[in-house]
């Protein structure tokens, strides 16, 4: 199996590329070589790879950057699937590309189902639901659209300034309480659990179209999530948890939005439980029980 896969640096590309096999060829150009907003090379690209998926796992998800330039979000997040499920069905290849629970607008508490209706609250979840919608409707046998959560993996958040996790540990480092707020509920989910689902996706024999739910089992908040892993890395931080009601600067956040996998989960495909996907993440940096983040590093 040929993949061509796009954002192949970030988190989720970066373990997916980790998780190569044998029989599995990836082609993984950078954005300096092969810009995604750029359609006419894209499509030239796709026709000389001839792959039998094109991933797209880039993203334009800063989300004050987006409010600033939703000409920009929209470039990134929508037009440019646009023309990769176009190109990709031209082609003959399949097109699985990353979406966000941001699509959904949080106010409800029970997880979202891949058919609940999306209603994005801000710039970056506009722009990432007309991607879905561009691709679903250029390519609709073809088109595979995967929503995922609080994303965190060892190459760190580039356009976020690295990931929470890491984040989290190193303010607990040097320091003896941190405040994260306890309001928004979802599931982080390792780039590395992701990206093993999204392989048994591709590897899963004649899967339906359409759009699909990989986050970790269960739910937290931030808080908890934070408090987790200082726990299972052995630091003695106290993390408070605000109830920030939702005040998180200019951007909307949704409130809850922990995503079901209903579709995926008909096909065998799970992902652990976010505490026990947290445990393998610190395992594989070396930060459980009180190494700490220089083993890491």
């Amino acid at each position: 199996m040929k993949l061509l896969l796009l954002g192949a640096y970030g988190q989720a590309g970066t373990a997916l590329r980790a998780l190569a096999q044998p029989d599995l060829v990836i082609e993984a150009p950078r954005r300096a070589e092969l810009d995604v907003r750029d359609a006419a090379r894209v499509a030239r690209r796709i026709a000389e790879a001839q792959p039998d998926w094109v991933v797209n796992f880039s993203a334009f998800h800063r989300l004050e950057a987006c409010e600033d330039d939703f000409t920009e979000a929209m470039l990134v997040n929508a037009v440019a699937v646009h023309a990769m499920a176009v190109a990709a069905c031209s082609a003959g290849a399949k097109l699985l590309t990353v979406s966000t629970d941001y699509v959904f607008d949080g106010r409800r508490a029970e997880p979202w189902r891949e058919d609940d209706e999306a209603r994005p609250l801000q710039a970056y979840g506009v722009s990432k639901r007309a991607g879905e919608l561009a691709a679903l409707a250029a390519a609709p046998d073809h088109a595979f659209v995967v929503r995922t959560c609080g994303l965190y993996g060892p190459s760190g958040g580039r356009q976020r300034g690295g990931n929470f996790v890491e984040q989290r540990l190193a303010e607990a480092r040097s320091r003896q309480r941190i405040e994260i707020g306890s309001d928004l509920i979802c599931t982080p989910t390792s780039a590395h659990a992701f990206a093993e689902a999204v392989l048994r996706l591709l590897r899963a024999p004649r899967p339906s179209a359409g759009i699909y739910h990989f986050t970790a089992e269960g739910a937290c908040s931030w808080a908890e999530f934070a408090a987790e892993a200082l726990a299972q890395a052995g630091l003695s931080c106290r993390v408070a948890a605000i109830d920030r009601k939702g005040n998180y600067g200019r951007v909307r956040r949704p409130a809850y939005c922990v995503l079901a996998n209903t579709r995926g989960r008909a096909l065998g495909i799970t992902l652990p439980h976010w505490k026990d996907d947290l445990a393998r993440y610190l395992r594989r940096r070396g930060s459980v029980a009180g190494v700490g983040l220089d083993a890491a590093k």
